[in-house]
C-alpha cells in the first residue's frame, strides 16, 4: 500500500470515530445537556471530517460537511436553539454525513435524493427559510462555498525600518501569540481564517513575523514559517477567544494574555496582504501593523525558543510554562493505530507461550530438576513474566462497552417515535472493559433485546397511566464486572411477561405438550425457542420473543449465558453473563473418572472434603452436603457427563463449592484436584462441535487436551433432571 493510500485509510478510520462522537454529542443535546463543551465537541467532529476530506479532494463530502458545519456554527454561537426539531434534523444530517464518508471510502456517489432534503433543512436552520428555498433549486448537493478555498498569503519581505506608528492606547482585551505548526495546515486549518475569526470579536492589530521564512529554493511547501502576535480589543472572555482555536490549539503555539497596557513601536516585522475569491473576504491591506515591544530585540522565532516572547516561557518555573504543562497534561494520551490482525496474532503467540511455559514446567519436574533451587527460581520467574505479558497483551484488546452503549440511545429514540411511546434510556457502567471480540458481537443481541423491551415490554402511555405508572417508560442498560465475567442487564418497568399467553402460544405452535407441567422460569425461557413469537401482527419491530433464539445462540457462541427475571406488572430483566476474554482463563485442573477437566476458578468459592456425617440423601438419587448449618445440592460431575454409569462414593472425592451467575450455590463432586493453572481457551465448536456441559477445551502442559466445564450448564441440567440421571444424555 502506498503512503497516500495508508494516510487515506487512517483518515476514514478517524472519520468513524468522529461520526460516533458526533452522534453521541447530538444525543446528549437531545437529552437536555446543553453544555458548551458538548456543542463544541459536535462542531469539532464535523469540522474534522470536512478538513480531512478537503485534503483528499473529496468534493461531495466537503460540500455537505460545510453545510452541516454552518448549521452547527449557528448552534455554537447561540443563533440557533437546540430544540427537539433542530436536533432531529441534525441527527438525520449525521446519518447522511456517514453515508458520504462510506461512499467516499469505496469511491462511490451518494444519491442526490438522499442528501437533497437534508441540505435544504440545514440551510434553513443556518440562513433561514429564504436560503432553504434557494437551496431547493440545486438540491442535488450543497453549493460550493468560497471560503473552502485555500487563502493565499503574500509576504512582502521589504524593510520598514523607517516607518513609525503611534503606540496603541491601553485597552481591554488580549495579546495573542499564534505560531502554527505544519500539522495545523495538514489537518485542514488555515491561519488567516483563524485570525479573521479573532478579528470579529473586536478591534484587532496584527504583527506577522517572517524571520523564519526561507528563500524560495529552500522552502518546504508543507512547512510553517509565519507567526503572529495579535492585540485584540474586545469585551469578550478568554474562553470566546480560545473557542476559535478549538480545532487547532494542539497544532500550534498559542498563548493568550490580558491586554493591560500600550506597547512601544520600534520596528515593523512584515506586511501581509490577504486575497481571496470569496465574497466574504475582500482584498485588504492590514491597516495597523503593530510591532514587538522594545524588550524583544531578539527576533520572534528566536524569542519563542528562548522563552522570552510575550506570554510564553518555556521554563518550568515560569507562569507560561505552567500553563503549557497544564495543557499537556490535559491532552489525550498518545496512541498508535495497529491492524487488529496483528494484535490477534500477538495474542495467539502469547497463548502458545503460556502452553509452552506449562510444558516446560512439566518436563523439568519429570527430569527431577524442580528441586534444584536455581531451576525452581527460574521457573517461577518465567511463570510470573508469562502472566504479566499475557495480562498486558489482553489489556491491548480490552475496550469499554461505551462504543456499543452509545448506539442504543438513537435506537431507543427512533423506536419510541415508531411505537408512540415515551421512553427514557438509562445506562450504567459504560466504562466497563471487555475484550474487543466480545464487544463487536454484542451489538446485535443488545439491539434485539432493546427493541423487544420497547415494543412489547413497555405498555402504551394510556395503559401505564391507568395502572398508576408514569407515562414515560424506563429501559435500563447496565454493565459490571462480576467474578471475572462481564454481566450486562437490559431491564424495563413494563408489564412483565404474560406467562399464560406465552404458555398457550407455545402449545398452539406445538413447542410443548398441552399437559406439560412448567414452572415460571421454564415458561419464561420458552421465548428462547426457535419460532416462538408473541407478536400478533408482523412488523419491522420485534415483539418479545422474536429473534430471542438468535440472541441466545449469539450469547452462547461467546461462551456466555442469558437469564430472565420477570414480575407481572413490574417489568422484566434480561441478564447476559459473558467472559471478559475469549483467549485465556484461570482454572482448577481436576480429575473425574480418569478424565482431566478444567473448572473456571472464578466459579469456585471453596473446596470441601465430604464426610459421612455431612452427606445426606434427599428423595430418589439426590444428595445434599451440609455446609455451615445449611444444605447444598451435591452433583456428581462424572455421572452428569456420562464418564461413568454409577454414582461415586462422595467420601472418596472432593467437593468444589461453586456459585452460578444467578447466585445459587452447588457442590461439584470430583475425584481429585491436580492444581491451579492458567489455560488457553480453544473453541470446541469451531474445531469439533457443541458438547453439552462443556464450554471449551484447552491444551495442558503435557500436551493432552482437557475440556473446560460449563458450570452453569451442569447445574441447570441437574436441576431440570431432578435425579441422578444425566439430561446431557438426551441432548447428545
Amino acid at each position: 500500500m502506498d503512503t497516500m493510500a495508508a494516510i487515506k485509510q487512517t483518515f476514514f478510520q478517524e472519520c468513524e470515530e468522529q461520526l460516533t462522537e458526533l452522534e453521541a454529542g447530538l444525543l446528549q443535546l437531545d437529552d437536555g445537556n446543553h453544555d458548551p463543551e458538548v456543542v463544541n465537541a459536535v462542531f469539532r467532529a464535523v469540522h474534522s471530517v470536512k478538513g480531512g476530506a478537503g485534503a483528499f479532494n473529496l468534493t461531495a463530502l466537503v460540500q455537505f460537511a460545510h453545510v452541516f458545519e454552518s448549521a452547527m456554527d449557528c448552534l455554537r454561537t447561540g443563533k440557533l436553539t437546540p430544540t427537539p426539531e433542530v436536533l432531529r434534523i441534525m441527527l438525520r444530517a449525521a446519518d447522511v454525513l456517514g453515508d458520504f464518508v462510506r461512499a467516499a471510502r469505496v469511491d462511490e456517489d451518494v444519491p442526490a435524493e438522499r442528501s437533497a432534503g437534508i441540505v435544504m433543512e440545514l440551510k434553513g436552520l443556518a440562513e433561514g427559510p429564504a436560503a432553504a428555498s434557494s437551496a431547493a433549486a440545486s438540491a442535488a448537493a450543497a453549493e460550493p462555498v468560497a471560503d473552502l478555498e485555500f487563502v493565499p498569503i503574500m509576504i512582502d519581505l521589504a524593510s520598514f525600518d523607517d516607518l513609525a506608528l503611534d503606540a496603541p492606547a491601553a485597552s481591554t482585551g488580549f495579546r495573542i501569540l499564534f505560531k502554527p505548526h505544519p500539522a495545523l495546515y495538514a489537518n485542514g486549518n488555515e491561519a488567516v481564517i483563524l485570525i479573521r475569526e479573532v478579528g470579529r470579536l473586536g478591534t484587532m492589530r496584527v504583527i506577522c513575523d517572517t524571520d523564519q521564512a526561507p528563500t524560495l529554493d529552500q522552502m518546504d511547501p508543507e512547512g510553517a514559517y509565519l507567526s503572529w502576535i495579535i492585540e485584540l480589543e474586545t469585551d469578550k472572555d478568554e474562553s470566546d477567544v480560545r473557542t476559535i482555536f478549538d480545532f487547532a490549539e494542539w497544532d500550534c503555539v498559542l498563548t493568550i494574555e490580558p491586554l493591560t497596557g500600550a506597547a512601544d513601536v520600534s520596528d515593523i516585522s512584515a506586511s501581509v496582504e490577504i486575497q481571496s475569491t470569496g465574497d466574504d473576504i475582500q482584498p485588504v491591506e492590514v491597516a495597523a501593523i503593530e510591532v514587538l515591544p522594545p524588550a524583544l530585540e531578539t527576533p520572534l522565532p528566536a524569542a519563542i525558543e528562548k522563552g522570552i516572547a510575550p506570554g510564553l516561557d518555556l521554563h518550568a518555573e515560569s507562569a507560561g510554562g505552567a500553563a503549557g504543562g497544564k495543557r499537556d497534561s490535559a491532552a489525550a494520551a498518545p496512541t498508535i493505530r495497529v491492524d487488529l490482525e496483528r494484535v490477534d496474532r500477538l495474542i495467539n503467540l502469547v497463548g502458545e507461550l503460556v502452553i509452552n511455559q506449562a510444558m516446560l514446567a512439566v518436563r523439568v519436574t519429570e527430569a527431577g530438576l524442580a528441586r534444584v533451587s536455581a531451576v525452581a527460581v527460574g521457573l517461577d520467574e518465567l511463570e510470573q513474566l508469562t502472566r504479566e505479558i499475557q495480562d498486558s497483551v489482553m489489556a491491548i484488546r480490552a475496550q469499554p462497552v461505551r462504543s456499543v452503549f452509545q448506539r442504543m440511545p438513537r435506537l431507543v429514540r427512533e423506536l419510541a417515535a415508531q411505537t408512540g411511546k415515551s421512553v427514557r434510556l438509562v445506562t450504567e457502567g459504560e466504562g466497563t472493559e471487555v475484550d474487543k471480540t466480545v464487544i463487536e458481537r454484542l451489538s446485535d443481541p443488545l439491539t434485539h433485546m432493546i427493541r423487544n423491551a420497547i415494543d412489547h415490554g413497555l405498555e402504551k402511555p394510556e395503559v401505564r397511566r391507568k395502572n398508576g405508572k408514569s407515562e414515560e417508560g424506563l429501559v435500563k442498560l447496565s454493565a459490571l464486572h462480576r467474578s471475572g465475567r462481564i454481566v450486562i442487564e437490559v431491564s424495563d418497568d413494563g408489564g412483565g411477561i404474560n406467562r399464560e399467553r406465552v404458555r398457550q402460544i407455545a402449545v398452539d405452535k406445538g413447542l410443548i405438550a398441552s399437559d406439560a407441567k412448567l414452572g415460571d422460569d421454564e415458561i419464561d425461557n420458552l421465548i428462547f425457542l426457535p419460532g416462538f413469537s408473541t407478536a400478533a401482527v408482523v412488523s419491522d419491530i420485534s415483539g418479545r420473543g422474536v429473534g430471542m433464539d438468535v440472541v441466545k445462540r449469539s450469547i452462547q457462541a461467546l461462551g456466555g449465558r442469558i437469564a430472565i427475571s420477570s414480575r407481572p406488572g413490574l417489568g422484566s430483566t434480561f441478564t447476559m453473563s459473558l467472559p471478559l476474554t475469549l483467549a485465556v482463563l484461570d482454572g482448577m485442573v481436576v480429575t473425574v473418572a480418569d478424565q482431566t477437566l478444567v473448572i473456571p476458578l472464578t466459579a469456585i468459592v471453596e473446596t470441601l472434603l465430604p464426610r459421612s456425617t455431612t452427606v445426606h440423601s434427599y428423595g430418589e438419587g439426590t444428595r445434599l452436603i451440609g455446609v455451615r448449618n445449611g444444605f447444598i445440592p451435591l452433583i456428581d460431575v462424572g455421572e452428569m457427563l456420562q464418564f461413568r454409569s454409577g454414582v461415586d462414593d462422595p467420601k472418596t472425592g472432593i467437593a468444589l463449592l461453586v456459585e452460578t451467575e444467578g447466585g445459587a450455590r452447588n457442590a461439584l463432586l470430583v475425584d481429585a484436584i491436580q492444581g491451579q493453572r492458567q489455560v488457553v481457551i480453544k473453541s470446541l465448536e469451531t474445531n469439533y462441535g457443541h458438547v453439552p456441559g462443556i464450554a471449551a477445551a484447552t491444551i495442558l502442559g503435557d500436551g493432552r487436551v482437557a475440556l473446560i466445564l460449563d458450570v452453569d450448564a451442569v447445574v441447570s441440567a441437574s436441576r431440570a433432571d431432578g435425579t441422578s440421571q444425566s439430561s446431557f444424555a438426551l441432548a447428545g
